[in-house]
C-alpha cells in the first residue's frame, strides 16, 4: 500500500479543492489519503463524496500549537490530528477562534503591505477565499505573484512572510491542550515534521518524551524537510517511546513542488492509527 498522511486542499492553504485532491491521490497511485487541512474539517464531506473507488480517506486537521521548545522559548509546532469527531464542541470553537484569527492575520498583512505602496488589494485577497477558510500566508503570496512582486510562494516567504516587517504573528492553541482535545474527540494526535531546521526553531528530544506522556500518539519522521540523519534520530525517538511513525508529502498542490506520495507511511501504521481513534471512521472509495 501507498499511503500519504499529510495533504492540504483550497480549504486551508492548498490549490486542489478537495475533490480534486482525491482525484489527483488516486491518479499518483495512492492507496490512502489523508486529508489534513488547517484548522479546519470543511474539506471532508467534498473529499468523501469524490472518493475513488479503491482509495482510502483518512479525515484530518493540521493544528498550529504553542510549544515549550526545551530551551527556554515558546515556538510553533504543528501537531496532525486523525480521525476525530468534528462535532466535538470545545474543539470546534477552538478551531473556529484560530481561523477567524488567521483571517484578521492574513487581512492585517496585506493591508501593511498595500499601505507601503505593494500593488495588491486585501478585499480582493479576502474575497478569494472560502467562507470560514482558515487563511495563510500562501494566499498572501499568490496574491504577491499576481501582482508580479514575486515569481513564487518559496521567495514571496524568504523575502516578506517570514518575520519582518509584515509579520504578524498569532495566539496558538497549546500543545498540550490540543493533544488533551483531540483526544476527548476520539482522535490521534502526530507531531509533524518535528525536527524541520529549516522550517525555523525546533523542540528538543525532551520536549517530545514530555509530550508522549501528555498523550501524543505518533510523529512523522519520513518527510521532505527531514534528512536522513534526522530520520535516523527520529526512528530511535519513536522506538524508545512506542510512537506511530509516519511518512507524509505534506502536499500543498502548486503552492509546493512536493508530490503527492513523495513521502508514506508503512501500512501497519496506518492500521495502528485507525485502531486507537474511535472518533471517525477510515473511509474507502
Amino acid at each position: 500500500m501507498v499511503i500519504d498522511l499529510h495533504t492540504h486542499s483550497s480549504e486551508s492553504d492548498g490549490t486542489d479543492s478537495p475533490a480534486e485532491l482525491v482525484k489527483a491521490a488516486a491518479l499518483a497511485g495512492l492507496d490512502a489519503v489523508a486529508i489534513t487541512d488547517h484548522d479546519t474539517a470543511a474539506g471532508w464531506a467534498e473529499a468523501a463524496a469524490a472518493l475513488p473507488p479503491g482509495l482510502r480517506l483518512v479525515r484530518g486537521a493540521e493544528l498550529s500549537c504553542a510549544c515549550p521548545d526545551g530551551r527556554g522559548r515558546t515556538i510553533t509546532v504543528h501537531l496532525l490530528a486523525y480521525l476525530y469527531d468534528p462535532t466535538h464542541v470545545a474543539l470546534m470553537a477552538e478551531q473556529s477562534r484560530l481561523r477567524l484569527e488567521r483571517r484578521y492575520r492574513l487581512q492585517k498583512m496585506a493591508e501593511m503591505m498595500r499601505a507601503d505602496g505593494f500593488p495588491i488589494d486585501p478585499d480582493d485577497l479576502m474575497s478569494r477565499l472560502p467562507a470560514d477558510a482558515p487563511a495563510g500566508r500562501p494566499h498572501l503570496a499568490q496574491a504577491l505573484i499576481r501582482a508580479g512582486v514575486v515569481t513564487s510562494v518559496d521567495e514571496a516567504f524568504a523575502t516578506y512572510l517570514t518575520g519582518g516587517r509584515y509579520y504578524v504573528g498569532r495566539t496558538d492553541t497549546p500543545v498540550e491542550r490540543a493533544i488533551e482535545m483531540i483526544a476527548e474527540a476520539g482522535g490521534v494526535t502526530v507531531l509533524a515534521h518535528p525536527f524541520a531546521r529549516s522550517r525555523g526553531p525546533i523542540v528538543t528530544a525532551d520536549v517530545v518524551r514530555s509530550l508522549a506522556a501528555a498523550g501524543l500518539g505518533g510523529i512523522e519522521i519520513d518527510h521532505p524537510d527531514h534528512d536522513a540523519d534526522t530520520r535516523a534520530s527520529l526512528r530511535s525517538l519513536a522506538s524508545e517511546l512506542d510512537l506511530i511513525v509516519t511518512g507524509s508529502s505534506d502536499y500543498h498542490g502548486t503552492n509546493k513542488t512536493v508530490r503527492l506520495g513523495a513521502e508514506t507511511t508503512a501500512p501497519e501504521m496506518l492500521d495502528a492509527l485507525a485502531e486507537r481513534a474511535t472518533g471517525v471512521k477510515i473511509l474507502v472509495g
